[in-house]
């Protein structure tokens, strides 16, 4: 299925933005989501490091991630969570040698990402939401992903299409905070 993004301003995207914990079986395609990778990969990287990954994840790869998930909880059972949604990408943060740009900061970078390009798949018309889990950081899981020694799993991406409103059901919108609250002036 095609999308196109509406024309509206980032606020208005970002606004709009609901987690999806359900979504249907459609997915964007691989040079869909290449398209929307590149936009994300604008956000702020202090030395231009890349200090991230992304990876793909659709049909029996997801399998393959249940089981790995499984063997991180010590369970006979493959996890289906990763069969939740049709296409998950994982984030990944592959840090980089540098004097200038410490790791908790090129793990922001990573993060970043990943939440532009959330946006940007809400945006598109695609269900959306970032799931971790304490065995991100399981040997098993890593393996499964081929990470290597400088790299750490954030989480993924769980992306499938926006199912039908529910009748009686509200947009599951979060609570507005009130930025009062959180924002202080430094006088």
């Amino acid at each position: 299925m095609s999308r196109q993004a509406p024309n509206t301003s980032a606020r208005d995207a970002i606004a709009a933005r609901r987690s999806r914990s359900k979504v249907t079986d459609d997915a964007p395609t691989h040079e869909q989501v290449l398209g929307l990778v590149a936009a994300a990969a604008r956000v702020a990287d202090h030395s231009s490091l890349r200090p991230w990954r992304l990876i793909e994840l659709r049909g029996d790869a997801r399998v393959r991630l249940g089981e790995a998930i499984a063997e991180a909880e010590g369970k006979a059972e493959p996890s289906t969570k990763p069969l939740r949604a049709p296409l998950l990408i994982a984030i990944v943060a592959s840090r980089r040698k540098s004097e200038k740009v410490p790791a908790w900061e090129q793990d922001a970078v990573a993060s970043g990402v990943a939440h532009m390009l959330s946006l940007l798949l809400d945006e598109a018309g695609w269900g959306v939401m970032w799931r971790t889990g304490h065995y991100t950081r399981s040997d098993p899981v890593a393996r499964t992903h081929g990470l290597e020694e400088n790299e750490r799993l954030l989480g993924w991406l769980y992306v499938g299409g926006k199912p039908p409103r529910a009748e009686g059901k509200g947009d599951g919108a979060p609570k507005l905070i009130d930025a009062e609250k959180v924002v202080s002036v430094l006088e």
